[in-house]
């Protein structure tokens, strides 16, 4: 592979420069090969793993009169109606934004916190809500679309005996079937925290120590599988976990995975957000069935510091979060201080 990109590198340098001498030529050959060929070979790559999927260049638009989204370092979600709803912790519009299925900005939930690092939307019976996890505030809440807080469970309500220095960093949650609610503390014990769907404390459990997990940065409730299970990212530990939800560690879904942050489900598929540059989707054995963005330019992935000079479109530098829609869109939100929202559309 790498004679033939280096014949396609030394043409398309040498067709930019037609009016030069050979010299010259020579010169730019040897100085753009190394910075030409990653792109070449993730060009070739792409298309082929991420066949099932086509990005929608720049989807997300910057809100009205604002220079960009703003520092994101959360997650995206979903809504019954094709609402795309993403948590910014900086910026004039910090907080939950919401976007058009089109990518339009609309307007933020009005009182919602500024540090959901995790959050999902769930229609039930009595309406459709946001559950999200406060990464500084140490609070779990479930609000209204509009942004009412219906239910508001503190971190006191968790045993010290679970907590890591009696304190928690809450990273993500889910919720199950039965409308019970599970939070991992990602950012301190790893431990995975059960309330049920009034908010009461039933038990804690797995950890470093018991799961060996390095990192359980975000989880989701993996319903594939009767009974459902929690399907987790062990981001340091470079692979996915699957655990019951009564606390059994189940085996090692995937590994070998680019730091995975985000996880999330959708008919047959599972799909991660690697902060490495990736988005990789499995199939219910754990096969790879796509990978998307998948960036290999040296310098440009796991920072949050990447300028929008250097984006293109359907490359990722650091995904953070990740969710479908109905029909099985991807949306890949980015770790970044400038705020990026990707689109993938499935090929129906």
């Amino acid at each position: 592979m790498f004679p033939t990109l280096g014949r396609l590198a030394r043409t398309l340098v040498r067709n930019s420069l037609p009016n030069c001498p050979r010299w010259a030529q020579s010169a730019a050959v040897t100085r753009d090969m190394k910075r030409i060929i990653p792109f070449l070979m993730a060009a070739l790559v792409l298309p082929a793993m991420g066949a099932n999927f086509s990005v929608v260049p720049n989807w997300a638009k910057v809100p009205t009169g604002e220079k960009q989204i703003g520092n994101m370092h959360g997650d995206v979600a979903v809504s019954s109606k094709g609402e795309v709803y993403v948590s910014v912790q900086g910026g004039p519009k910090s907080g939950v934004q919401v976007y058009s299925a089109q990518g339009k900005y609309l307007r933020n939930v009005p009182g919602a916190p500024k540090d959901f690092h995790g959050f999902v939307i769930k229609k039930q019976d009595d309406g459709e809500f946001i559950y999200g996890a406060r990464l500084s505030g140490q609070v779990i809440l479930k609000l209204t679309l509009k942004g009412k807080v219906v239910l508001n469970i503190p971190a006191s309500a968790i045993p010290n005996e679970h907590k890591n220095g009696n304190r928690v960093r809450l990273t993500a949650m889910d919720v199950a079937p039965n409308g019970d609610l599970f939070v991992v503390d990602g950012y301190s014990s790893d431990k995975i925290h059960h309330f049920d769907k009034a908010g009461k404390y039933i038990k804690s459990f797995g950890g470093k120590k018991e799961f060996g997990t390095k990192t359980l940065h975000k989880i989701c409730i993996d319903t594939r599988y009767d009974p459902a299970r929690i399907l987790g990212a062990d981001r340091e530990g470079l692979r996915l976990i699957h655990v019951s939800l009564d606390g059994k560690f189940l085996g090692v879904y995937a590994k070998d995975v680019l730091r995975p942050a985000a996880v999330a489900v959708h008919g047959n598929l599972a799909v991660t957000g690697e902060i490495k540059g990736r988005a990789t989707l499995y199939d219910k054995t754990g096969n790879v069935v796509a990978q998307l963005g998948h960036n290999i330019a040296p310098g440009e992935t796991a920072t949050n510091k990447l300028p929008p000079a250097k984006w293109r479109p359907g490359f990722f530098s650091a995904p953070h979060g990740v969710a479908f829609n109905a029909a099985g869109d991807l949306f890949v939100a980015e770790y970044t201080v400038h705020g990026r929202i990707h689109r993938f559309n499935a090929k129906k």
